[in-house]
């Protein structure tokens, strides 16, 4: 297209004798956009099963549009056009992502807040996700623990202080149990000390 001449005129766009047609020049106002009605502020869920969950996946728009991290419930309505229906995260909502957001995995099978046997840069990633829910969005919740049968726990938990103690967000209940016993045996060898100077 050598020689090519482009000329604009009166809103109409030749190009070497080509018409391309009128094009209308409007500034962006808000009578194209009206403004969007204000988010209700978040609600505060407290404990809740993932079951529970499942219904703040953004089917119902009267209901807030949740979902977690590493079982901590976010309060994500403000960026309903990602994770709302429709959006490219939308698989997320109403569910503890943690997995799929470590791997960058939209598989139905990552769609879960099972953590184990992820590899470094997989946590590192996940890492990132959470301080930016953190620092995004509101925590409403968090997603209620289950026991080594899969059932939900309840506020009367069987747990010692101790194990209790030794539980943080993130852990496997393999490590619980391997620190129990480091402090079954830490506590033997003090009482056995203590006999000695006796």
């Amino acid at each position: 297209m050598s020689g090519c001449e482009v000329v604009v005129e009166r809103g109409e766009i030749r190009v070497s004798g080509q018409d391309f047609g009128y094009v209308e020049h409007r500034p962006r106002s808000t009578e194209v956009y009206p403004p969007s009605e204000p988010l209700p502020p978040p609600v505060q869920l407290g404990e809740i099963t993932e079951e529970e969950l499942k219904q703040y996946d953004g089917s119902d728009s009267k209901k807030p549009l949740l979902m977690a991290i590493k079982g901590q419930i976010y309060d994500v309505s403000q960026s309903r056009m990602f994770y709302g229906p429709g959006g490219p995260y939308a698989l997320f909502a109403g569910k503890d992502a943690s997995r799929a957001l470590a791997k960058m995995s939209f598989e139905e099978n990552d769609l879960t807040g099972d953590i184990s046997g992820l590899g470094p840069f997989e946590l590192d990633a996940l890492q990132d996700w959470e301080y930016k829910f953190m620092s995004k969005y509101v925590k409403v919740g968090t997603i209620q623990k289950k026991d080594e049968e899969g059932k939900e726990k309840t506020e009367d938990s069987t747990n010692t202080g101790e194990e209790a103690s030794a539980t943080t967000v993130g852990e496997t209940s393999r490590s619980v149990e391997e620190k129990t016993i480091e402090t079954t045996e830490k506590k033997d060898v003090a009482d056995g000390d203590a006999a000695k100077e006796e």
